[in-house]
Parts: structure tokens; sequence; C-alpha cells
């Protein structure tokens, strides 16, 4: 029996997927618990327009992404905290300050989505790296300048 899934099912599928099943696990297991549907004419064809409008949501969001990286790329925010005479700042420099000051150029970003590789909050005066996913694989990398207040 032809099935469509409608979630990922371990050892069989992932979501979406047109898979041949026995009829005994469809019927009595799959349709019932709400995994899969019967792959009708129907159902397929409809399944086809939801796959087309998918891909075409899914281009026009990763061309967003990809816009948005490009303006992203090289930018350089600065960030003013108040420090010590060696140069450790009290406190700590951490996403959420990274995400207003680019907020404040205009940017919008996801404070979630910006991550210090090799730390998780910048705590020294100088110029990092930040670097921030924007979608799936697509990430652009930030520099973040923390100096002292005067």
């Amino acid at each position: 029996m032809e099935i469509i899934l409608k979630q990922d099912v371990p050892n069989l599928g992932d979501k979406d997927d047109v898979v041949n099943v026995r009829n005994g696990y469809a019927t009595n297991f799959l349709i019932p618990k709400g995994m899969a549907i019967m792959a009708t004419p129907s159902a397929k064809k409809v399944h086809e327009e939801n796959m087309r409008q998918r891909a075409h949501k899914e281009a026009k969001v990763r061309e967003d992404a990809q816009e948005l990286a490009a303006k992203l790329e090289g930018i350089q925010v600065q960030i003013a905290t108040k420090v010590s005479s060696t140069g450790k700042v009290f406190g700590s420099v951490n996403n959420i300050q990274v995400a207003e000051a680019l907020a404040a150029q205009g940017l919008e970003v996801d404070r979630r989505n910006i991550t210090f590789p090799g730390q998780d909050v910048l705590r020294e005066v100088g110029v990092h790296q930040a670097v921030v996913k924007i979608y799936r694989d697509i990430s652009a990398s930030v520099q973040v300048e923390v100096t002292g207040e005067e």
C-alpha cells in the first residue's frame, strides 16, 4: 500500500515521503495514529502542490536570508562598557547587547542566533568575532569591538 507520511517515522522515512508499506502496517498502525495518509490520486496531487508551494517559500526565505547575510558580513559593532585598569570587563558583553547594537544600525537579528566562537560571553576589551546564524546553513560574521566607557 502506498502512503504519504505526515511525520518522521524511524526506519521508514521522513515527513512528506511517499512510501510503500504492507497493508496491515498502514491500516492498523500508521493511519490510525495519524502518522500517514493513504496515497490516493487526489492526495498525491495535493501533496505535490504543497511541496511546490513549500519549495517556493523556501527559496524566498533563503533569498531574504542571503540578503541579510550580505548586509551583516563585515559589519563592526562597538559596545562600550565599564572596564578595570587591566582591561577586564566588569560583568560581560553578551548576545543581547550585540543584538541591540545591530538593531540600532537597522538590522533586526534574534539574540538567540548570535554566538561567540569558543566562548559564551565577552569578558575582555578588544575586537572579537560573533557569528549570526540567519537560516539553516546561512550565517554571517560580525566584528564586535568592546571598549571602555569614559
